[in-house]
């Protein structure tokens, strides 16, 4: 996997996500599936092999969307805590 694709949305706050990640289970938890589910959608969308259904493909990206949201929402609070 080319690590300078990867979860490239959160990189400017990457020191934020590891602070998260030591002391809130439950980031961790959605961060390590947002992960899982943005590589999951880019093997999908970029996998020469069986073909996928859209419907599928627009659920990954719709799940993955609201893993952003709620990331988003914690890095905000968590900045405003500043």
């Amino acid at each position: 996997m080319n690590n300078s694709r990867r979860y490239r949305k959160f990189e400017p706050q990457q020191k934020r996500i590891e602070e998260l990640e030591k002391t809130n289970d439950r980031f961790r938890r959605v961060y390590f599936e947002y992960q899982t589910m943005s590589d999951e959608l880019w093997n999908l969308e970029t996998s020469e092999g069986a073909s996928i259904p859209d419907d599928f493909i627009n659920a990954v990206k719709l799940q993955t969307s609201y893993l952003e949201d709620e990331i988003e929402d914690w890095l905000l609070e968590e900045s405003s805590e500043d």
